[in-house]
């Protein structure tokens, strides 16, 4: 086992961006004994209390393998509970309830329309080098279900999924999300996409 990642900014401050993923702790506990089996909701209200982020990101709420699903859950759970003063008091510091939850849409093939598109042409080579570094789970996997639904290299699969997601928005690739709530906009005008 390792010491675990750090914790939070150098400098103490909050963070404003946390994502949660399923599979953290796959080296120490083996794929399948993940987040959603090890951790608690109180390890996670510590860490958002610690951390103070303003969006928090995690796996879609649906679908087929079980820790995705519950560690949405669990984490979405921790997001409120976090802020509860009375909750767990005086362990992991403040309450704190962060800003948004959104939910990352990427390599599902649902009928899931995103809320919202973020544009990542700039990063998306970064993008593949870290989905790259899981590769013991995706190298030459070519199985059908929600994450190989084409039976094509994972790479390209993502390749072209970014590429559809950017052309919904006008650019070259795109990372879709989605939130539960409707957002209110208080000018038309300043919508990111042109109509027509």
């Amino acid at each position: 086992m390792n010491d675990g990642p750090t914790v939070g900014r150098p400098d103490g401050q909050p963070v404003d961006l946390l994502a949660i993923a399923a599979h953290r702790d796959d080296v120490e506990l083996t794929c399948g004994g993940t987040l959603a089996k090890a951790a608690s909701r109180k390890e996670i209200v510590t860490f958002i209390r610690q951390l103070r982020p303003r969006v928090v990101i995690l796996p879609f709420p649906v679908g087929r393998h079980p820790d995705h699903r519950i560690a949405s859950e669990l984490a979405r759970d921790a997001c409120y509970l976090a802020g509860l003063a009375k909750y767990e008091p005086g362990k992991g510091g403040e309450a704190h309830r962060p800003f948004k939850v959104l939910y990352a849409l990427a390599y599902r093939e649902d009928p899931v329309k995103p809320t919202f598109v973020v544009d990542i042409s700039g990063v998306f080579e970064t993008k593949m080098e870290a989905v790259r570094c899981y590769a013991s789970q995706f190298t030459g996997a070519k199985a059908a279900g929600e994450i190989h639904p084409t039976g094509q290299d994972l790479y390209e699969l993502i390749r072209v999924q970014a590429a559809h997601y950017g052309s919904l928005i006008r650019r070259r690739y795109g990372e879709p999300f989605y939130t539960s709530e409707t957002h209110e906009v208080d000018d038309v005008l300043q919508l990111g996409v042109q109509s027509m």
